[in-house]
């Protein structure tokens, strides 16, 4: 046995022959070093007799910074984890020199894993489309919604990312930049498990978002066994464990099936709503089954399968062409007349 100093972790002495025997600092340094080893393979050993991952608790809340024109990587300080938050926003070319214009924001949701990469590639599509007229200037906000966060806040109170969204996020860009501080000025849009997490808060929000755009959006059955879960079980293990607390009544309880349930009729009367898929994405049976989960609850919504695309963003809002960019034009129509 070891004997360690608590506040410092630092091994002070061990036992030999029935008696205590302090020891200089040298070895004292290796043996804090041997004891550390020990306590994080111990650590690592309960958390995966838990089914969780080693590093499931400390959240990836600061991620790196990703470079493209007319974004920059930001960050705020949370209250809700006392800690700092990253986020990436994109500012319009004409934000500078038009110091007395104000923008609608869209929120843009990233897929599973984080999304990083595809920030350059999705703010570019929509400055090409700006600059070209396509669509009036807007902002975009990429939020951190962690790797597997799921878009919720997690069953456990660890990863608290739809109240970080709601409640800290959107009000700070209000407060920060030039927005036009309406729901009729908001979009929320994801791809992936980003168009799952649109689609559950958008539905839950209509107070704060009149527009959600659900693209390839998963995972949308009730039992957590779509082609990704079934392909990847320990993945899907170890989200339900960590977002769900392991108990898949939580998992169908903040499904978007069972919010649309929920709040149908405020949906009916305040959201303006699109579900596109590519016939060629694994997603796409799910979506088509949710399309129709929506037409029976007579909630209106644009719905598109389009030929010969897989899951992927970018070919998604590319293939949609000028259909795409009449989405956003119509969102914000009204509110911009007014402004």
């Amino acid at each position: 046995m070891l004997t360690v100093e608590v506040a410092t972790g630092r091994v002070l002495a061990v036992p030999q022959a029935g008696q205590w025997l302090f020891i200089p600092a040298t070895r004292r340094l290796v043996l804090s070093i041997l004891a550390s080893t020990i306590v994080a393979l111990a650590m690592m050993s309960g958390a995966q007799a838990s089914g969780q991952s080693p590093l499931a608790r400390k959240a990836n809340w600061l991620t790196p910074a990703m470079s493209a024109p007319g974004v920059t990587y930001e960050t705020l300080i949370s209250p809700t984890i006392r800690d700092k938050v990253s986020f990436h926003i994109y500012l319009p070319p004409d934000y500078s020199a038009n110091r007395e214009r104000r923008y609608p924001t869209l929120y843009w949701l990233h897929g599973t894993g984080g999304g990083l990469r595809g920030i350059p590639v999705i703010s570019g599509l929509f400055d090409v489309a700006i600059k070209e007229g396509k669509i009036p200037p807007i902002i975009l906000v990429f939020p951190n919604g962690l790797p597997e966060g799921m878009w919720t806040d997690s069953a456990d109170g660890q990863a608290p990312i739809e109240t970080i969204l709601i409640d800290e996020l959107l009000p700070h860009i209000d407060a920060k930049y030039r927005t036009i501080p309406s729901r009729r000025a908001r979009i929320l849009e994801g791809f992936s498990m980003g168009g799952y997490g649109a689609a559950r808060i958008g539905f839950r929000h209509t107070d704060l978002f009149a527009s959600v755009s659900m693209l390839a959006a998963g995972p949308l059955d009730q039992d957590f066994k779509g082609p990704r879960a079934v392909a990847d079980p320990t993945m899907r293990q170890r989200i339900l464990n960590t977002v769900y607390g392991s108990d898949i009544a939580i998992y169908r309880e903040q499904s978007p099936s069972q919010v649309a349930m929920v709040e149908a009729p405020t949906i009916r009367s305040e959201l303006k709503l699109r579900v596109i898929v590519g016939n060629e994405d694994f997603t796409a049976l799910d979506n088509r089954a949710f399309h129709q989960h929506l037409t029976q609850l007579d909630i209106p919504h644009e719905y598109q399968e389009l030929a010969g695309i897989g899951h992927d963003a970018p070919r998604i809002l590319s293939s949609l062409g000028d259909d795409n960019w009449r989405f956003y034009r119509a969102a914000f129509a009204e509110i911009l007349l007014e402004n």
